[in-house]
């Protein structure tokens, strides 16, 4: 057993997505398309008598963790940092979850397969209520094109093949429970056209289209959302809304060039890894 292990996971983006519930958490997911970001969150286990979870410094509780320690039979400080703004649409909490399955697999000598750990994570988040899709696309890395939901046994990723500079901005959060445990027929109506348009033209610039079509036809676009996305686009940009939060993606210096003081990172092609030892 290891002293310590870290695993890098990026943040995720989502532009549009369904909610397929199945007759257990790892059948339980969504299908849709988003973004792993460079910007991620970095994640560390140190064996510990009793366990305790730290983001940034502040301790915090989190049922996805303590649901994924559980499943690996570990007791853990789990110490994370990120610079991503929490509840805003970046996919922290997955990350926190697979984070955790990845270095707790390496701490505690568990000898897990990728998938199996990716499974794991997938189904704390989901009985966590906390996200549906962001494990499976933080561990793909890239522009994950989620096809069919659930965890790997279950699921069909595909992918758009590009990179790019991406912007974001945050003004707000949203409670993605609020959202996925009402009703969503609406919701998974529009995502499947979504992802249907992005499947047909596999491009990033289809993407960006399909997600902001999502976005109203879900009925989730905030009037200061929109003034945002519209600025970006009438100053010649390619701008979206992040899934689930009041927070605008865009690609290249589409954020800049509208006058906004933007956050930058780029596409993340590798996805999730365990740190080597230093």
């Amino acid at each position: 057993m290891k002293t310590e292990a870290e695993a890098f996971v990026p943040g995720h983006v989502t532009g549009f997505f369904t909610v397929d519930r199945g007759e257990d958490p790892t059948e339980t997911g969504s299908r849709g398309g988003g973004l792993a970001l460079s910007d991620g969150v970095r994640v560390t286990i140190r064996p510990a008598e009793e366990t305790r979870i730290e983001l940034d410094g502040e301790r915090v509780g989190m049922d996805a963790v303590e649901r994924v320690l559980d499943a690996l039979g570990a007791t853990a400080r789990v110490t994370a940092t990120t610079d991503l703004p929490l509840g805003a649409g970046f996919g922290v909490s997955g990350a926190m979850a697979l984070g955790t399955a990845l270095a707790g697999n390496a701490a505690f000598d568990r000898r897990l397969s990728y998938n199996e750990l990716v499974t794991v994570a997938h189904g704390a988040e989901v009985q966590a209520g906390t996200g549906l899709g962001d494990v499976v696309g933080q561990s793909r890395g890239g522009i994950p094109l989620r096809l069919e939901p659930g965890a790997p046994g279950h699921n069909y990723v595909d992918a758009i093949p590009d990179r790019a500079r991406i912007e974001y901005h945050t003004l707000g959060e949203l409670s993605t429970a609020d959202v996925v445990d009402g009703e969503t027929a609406e919701l998974s109506g529009a995502g499947e056209r979504a992802l249907s348009q992005v499947v047909k033209e596999p491009t990033l610039e289809s993407f960006m289209r399909a997600s902001r079509q999502f976005s109203r036809e879900a009925d989730l676009l905030t009037p200061a959302v929109w003034d945002v996305v519209t600025d970006v686009n009438e100053a010649g940009g390619d701008a979206a809304m992040a899934m689930l939060g009041e927070t605008v993606f865009a690609l290249g210096t589409g954020l800049t060039d509208a006058g906004y003081d933007a956050n930058v990172c780029e596409v993340d092609p590798a996805g999730a890894t365990v740190e080597p030892d230093r």
